[in-house]
């Protein structure tokens, strides 16, 4: 922007109460990859394409549009927010400063933690379904033949990428961004790539998105039900855009470059996202071919493409893969940051360090190798309760959406919103519909999701009740158990710490005496 300087951002980022730590050198692109990266469609597709096919047919697509137009509504609302508040913890620290006590933004916070956390490695097992695909040298373990090979295997390659993208982190702002940005170039090419070489490899024309494989049949509420389900896949790629509002600390002219981002990132992930699964239902030779439901996009992109090519694109969505465990990682971290830098955490101090070096923190992306690490090892065990607790991933996403929206609408009916500069990204008068219309979708796809569906929770044996009810009970009892810590041991401690705090907090950022004492 003209007239904009470096010094702007910092005393901006003083007048929220906040000294600046981390290295600002991101530009736009780098700042939108971090959010492209985390989405990253080809991760979402070679994960979930199978199980969603299988559940709706080709006419799943059309869940998918309705997934983006409901997304777009809180990339609306963040960019809004992002442009007055360019901080880290992006849903975090947006809710603290719209909100007049502590408790719904410690409860975004903590939610998007877990669902961080657990996301993380949910992505690093998504290698199993990739790399031995491409070649046996991947079977680290076994060679697919046992009955625990793929689990195990899974493990020792997740586990890896869990180190790797650590080290990463640890190497600072900008190892992370020039790591990112080949691996988003490299996701971008490779999605282009694939689109056209399926379409040109089409079996069908475009009228096969009307076609549903009989799917309504087994689900109640007939096709409705079908595409209730398919929202999985939607929802389940396209959220955490609201990292590269977390990188707000870390980007130059934030207030500018981060709403932009949000949803440049959410846009181009819809649109990249429904070609290629146009392109793909159209390049399938049988529509009800069970290896479509077995073996996912990597079965239709061999199958079309060949083994050579198909072969190179596995390796680009392995790559993808890795830079949005990256991106899951770097939310992670930005969130336990912010939090811990406000006392919000126990062990805040030492959560908040901040490398003299790398200027980045030290031992979040730690905590998030060890407990992701320990979750995918639990995968050798109990493979039905890892199954369930990563399908309440985004649940845990969509609660913390759901607090902020709520709240965003709550301040604006009470006229404690304030427009941001005109010179940044705005709604004006359509804020208060976008808002009160993205909390509506938040609660409605918590509850599509959360609903106890026995495909979703708990499909192989054994089968249990508590299982198929995952989606209620985990996200219920540990946002309870967090709330008991956060009421017990930090609530009347919140305030940002001595050594984070700028000396100086506009009204609205300043700690009040009463919030502390709720």
């Amino acid at each position: 922007m003209s007239g904009h300087s470096p010094d702007d951002d910092d005393r901006h980022l003083a007048a929220l109460g906040y000294k600046q730590e981390l290295v600002r050198n991101l530009g736009s692109f780098s700042t939108f990859a971090t959010g492209f990266a985390f989405i990253s469609i080809l991760t979402g597709m070679f994960l979930l394409f199978g199980f969603v096919y299988s559940s709706g047919g080709p006419a799943s697509i059309w869940a998918w549009v309705v997934a983006v137009i409901g997304q777009v509504l809180f990339a609306l609302s963040f960019a809004e927010l992002a442009a007055k508040y360019p901080l880290a913890g992006s849903v975090y620290s947006w809710t603290k400063h719209i909100t007049r006590g502590t408790s719904a933004s410690w409860l975004a916070g903590i939610s998007m933690i877990l669902a961080l956390i657990v996301s993380s490695a949910t992505v690093a097992l998504t290698m199993q379904t990739i790399l031995p695909a491409i070649s046996p040298v991947f079977w680290i373990y076994g060679d697919g033949s046992g009955p625990h090979d793929a689990t195990i295997n899974g493990v020792i390659l997740g586990s890896i990428m869990l180190v790797l993208t650590t080290i990463v982190s640890l190497l600072g702002s900008k190892v992370r961004s020039l790591v990112n940005n080949i691996g988003v170039s490299v996701e971008l090419i490779a999605s282009i790539v694939l689109i056209v070489g399926l379409a040109i490899n089409a079996k069908h024309g475009p009228s096969v998105v009307f076609e549903t494989n009989g799917t309504g049949l087994n689900q109640p509420g007939g096709y409705v039900g079908a595409l209730l389900l398919c929202l999985l896949l939607g929802l389940t790629v396209m959220w955490g855009f609201d990292t590269a509002g977390s990188l707000g600390e870390e980007t130059i002219n934030p207030r500018q470059t981060s709403p932009r981002a949000i949803i440049r990132a959410l846009v181009a992930s819809g649109v990249f996202g429904a070609l290629l699964i146009l392109a793909a239902v159209m390049s399938i030779p049988k529509l009800d071919d069970q290896r479509i439901a077995d073996d996912g996009l990597s079965y239709v992109v061999k199958a079309s493409l060949g083994t050579g090519l198909g072969n190179i694109m596995l390796v680009c969505a392995a790559i993808a893969v890795f830079v949005c465990g990256l991106a899951n990682q770097t939310g992670a971290v930005n969130m336990m940051f912010a939090m811990a830098r406000d006392n919000a955490l126990p062990g805040s101090s030492r959560l908040a360090k901040v490398a003299e070096r790398a200027k980045t923190p030290v031992l979040p992306p730690l905590i998030v190798l060890v407990v992701g690490v320990a979750i995918l090892v639990y995968n050798i065990g109990q493979p039905a309760i890892f199954l369930t607790v990563s399908s309440t991933t985004v649940v845990f996403a969509l609660i913390s959406y759901f607090l902020i929206t709520a709240s965003f609408s709550l301040a604006r009916v009470r006229g404690d919103w304030e427009q941001p500069d005109t010179r940044y990204f705005r709604l004006g008068k359509w804020g208060l519909v976008v808002s009160v219309v993205a909390t509506i979708w938040a609660a409605g796809m918590i509850v599509n999701i959360a609903w106890p569906r026995q495909v979703l929770y708990n499909p192989d044996e054994p089968f249990h009740w508590y299982l198929q009810w995952g989606g209620v009970l985990i996200p219920a009892v540990a946002l309870t158990l967090a709330f008991l810590v956060y009421w017990f041991t930090q609530r009347k401690k919140i305030g940002i710490l001595p050594e984070h705090s700028s000396g100086f907090a506009s009204q609205q950022s300043a700690p009040r005496a009463e919030l502390e004492t709720r």
